[in-house]
């Protein structure tokens, strides 16, 4: 069974979204992810989480849109990718994203009918550079997601 069918199969079923979250991780060779979607108060509530320690599990709880990673790829309705957490300088980390231990990092937005209405991000222990490719099958993990 193809990655995507998998992923239907699993939203269709009772799996849920920390089935999706497990699977994502392990077909995009990462460590660790979250899925966040938006709530009617119009910020990011955790969803499933795996590999987050719980030092930072108890902070992305919510995020508001624009803030960290997974706000920004919501605000700006694209990825954004990261190289290296721990040495970023573009402003797009936080500095509790440093806690995870982790270094390559992407977040794509969550997209319904052309709107974000949630985040999807996996990371890496090492530095990375996911390519077009990876980016594009996030994305439409994404749009599975939102259904």
């Amino acid at each position: 069974m193809a990655f995507l069918d998998e992923i239907e199969a699993a939203l269709a079923g009772n799996a849920g979204l920390q089935r999706v979250l497990d699977m994502t991780i392990e077909e995009l060779k990462a460590e660790s992810g979250t899925i966040h979607l938006l709530e009617q108060d119009g910020v990011l509530h955790l969803k499933a989480a795996s590999g987050i320690p719980d030092v930072v599990l108890e902070v992305v709880q919510t995020i508001p849109v624009g803030k960290g990673m997974a706000g920004l790829a919501v605000e700006r309705g694209k990825p954004v990718n990261v190289c290296n957490l721990q040495t970023d300088t573009s402003g797009d980390v936080r500095p509790g994203a440093r806690k995870t231990g982790m270094e390559g990092a992407i977040v794509a937005p969550v997209m319904a009918a052309g709107k974000p209405v949630g985040a999807l991000g996996v990371a890496n222990r090492e530095e990375r550079t996911f390519t077009e490719e990876e980016i594009g099958l996030l994305m439409e993990v994404g749009r599975r997601i939102a259904g």
